[in-house]
C-alpha cells in the first residue's frame, strides 16, 4: 500500500499507541491526537524521534484543521472508572468528538474508521451477540454515557454516510488487553494482573460467573486495520472485533493467579449496577468480510500483559 496520512485520535491511549507504531512500521505517515485525559505521553514516548510522527494535544471536542486520508477515531476513555468519572464529557467526545472527526473526514475526503464498543449491546438478552442485536441498554444509568454516547457515534456516522457520503467503517471492539494498559484504568485484566503481583487480594465482582471474552491487543490492531483497508471498500459494518473464547471472571482470577505464581486469595464484593452478565461476541461476519480472527492465546496473552505490568510496577519501587 502506497504511504497514507493517517490520525489516530486517542492515539496515546491503550489501543491507539498500539495502532499508531504499527501503522508507521509499515511506512505511514501518523499523527497522534490526545488530550491526555487517559491516554499518557509514555505510551508514544519511543516514537517521538520518527520522521513520520507527529503528536498533537488536542480536545476532539474542538474541531481541528489537518490534512489527512484516514482517521481512526479511538477519542474516548474506555474503562468504567474513567468514563464515569466525568460523565458528561464522556457523552462529549463521544458526540461533538465523532462530529468533528466526521466533519474533517466529510472536508478532506477522508475515510473513517469509528471505534465502537461492545457496550452497545448493554446487558444482552442475546448470546453470543450478533451485530444485528439491537441490544438492551439502560439509558438512564452509570454506564449510559458511554454506552449511549457510542450508540449516538455510530447513528452519527451512518448519518454522514447517507447525508455526505462520507465513507464509514464501524468496528465494535470487545473486551482487549495488552501491555500500555493503564495501572489505574479499573478494567479486569489489568486489576486482576496488578493485585496478583502485589500479592493483594483479587477482588471479583458478584460470584464470578458473569463471562468475557478476551481479545490480545495484536489481534485487534489487525482487525482495525483490515476494516480500514478491505477492498473493495463499500463495507460499512458495524462488525464486531474480540475473541470469542468465553471466560469466567473466577477462571480468570484463577488462570492470572496462576501465571504470576501468586499467593493472592480471592474476595467477592457486590455486583456494580448494569454490569453485563455475559458477553461474547459472534465473529463470523469479521472472519466472511475481513478474513480475519484472533490468533494469540489467552496465556499467551496474559503473559506478555504480566511480564508488562511487573516491568512498569518494578520501575516505581
Amino acid at each position: 500500500m502506497e504511504q497514507q496520512r493517517i490520525l489516530v485520535t486517542g492515539g496515546s491511549g491503550f489501543i491507539g499507541s498500539h495502532l499508531c507504531r504499527s501503522l508507521l512500521n509499515e511506512g505511514h505517515e501518523v499523527l497522534c491526537l490526545d488530550n491526555f485525559f487517559t491516554g499518557r505521553k509514555a505510551n508514544v514516548a519511543d516514537l517521538r524521534g520518527h520522521l513520520n510522527f507527529e503528536l498533537i494535544r488536542h480536545d476532539l471536542e474542538n474541531p481541528i484543521l489537518l490534512e489527512v486520508n484516514q482517521i481512526y477515531n479511538l477519542a474516548c476513555p474506555a474503562s468504567p472508572v474513567h468514563y464515569q468519572f466525568n460523565a458528561v464529557k464522556t457523552v462529549k467526545t463521544n458526540v461533538l468528538g465523532t462530529l468533528n472527526a466526521l466533519g474533517l473526514a466529510k472536508r478532506v475526503k477522508a475515510k473513517m474508521l469509528q471505534a465502537s464498543t461492545s457496550e452497545v449491546y448493554g446487558d444482552p438478552e442475546v448470546h453470543p451477540q450478533t451485530e444485528d442485536y439491537w441490544g438492551n441498554v439502560n439509558c438512564l444509568g452509570p454506564r449510559a454515557c458511554y454506552d449511549e454516547g457510542k450508540r449516538v457515534a455510530e447513528t452519527l456516522c451512518m448519518d454522514y454516510k447517507r447525508n455526505n457520503g462520507v465513507q464509514v467503517k464501524i468496528v465494535r471492539i470487545f473486551n482487549t488487553y495488552g501491555p500500555n494498559m493503564a495501572l489505574n484504568d479499573g478494567r479486569v485484566v489489568s486489576n486482576f494482573i496488578v493485585q496478583a503481583l502485589k500479592g493483594e487480594d483479587i477482588t471479583i465482582y458478584g460470584e464470578g460467573n458473569q463471562t468475557r471474552a478476551f481479545c490480545y491487543v495484536s489481534d485487534l490492531i489487525r482487525g482495525l486495520k483490515a476494516m480500514m483497508n478491505r477492498t473493495p471498500g463499500e463495507f460499512t459494518g458495524p462488525v464486531n472485533l474480540g475473541n470469542p473464547q468465553e471466560r469466567t471472571m473466577l477462571d480468570l482470577a484463577e488462570t492470572v493467579i496462576r501465571l504470576t505464581n501468586s499467593t493472592s486469595k480471592i474476595q467477592f464484593l457486590p455486583l456494580p449496577e448494569d454490569d453485563p452478565k455475559r458477553r461474547k461476541p459472534d465473529i463470523s461476519l469479521a472472519k466472511k468480510e475481513l478474513g480475519w480472527q484472533p490468533e494469540v492465546s489467552l496465556e499467551e496473552g496474559l503473559s506478555e500483559t504480566i511480564a508488562y505490568f511487573d516491568k512498569v510496577l518494578s520501575s516505581k519501587v
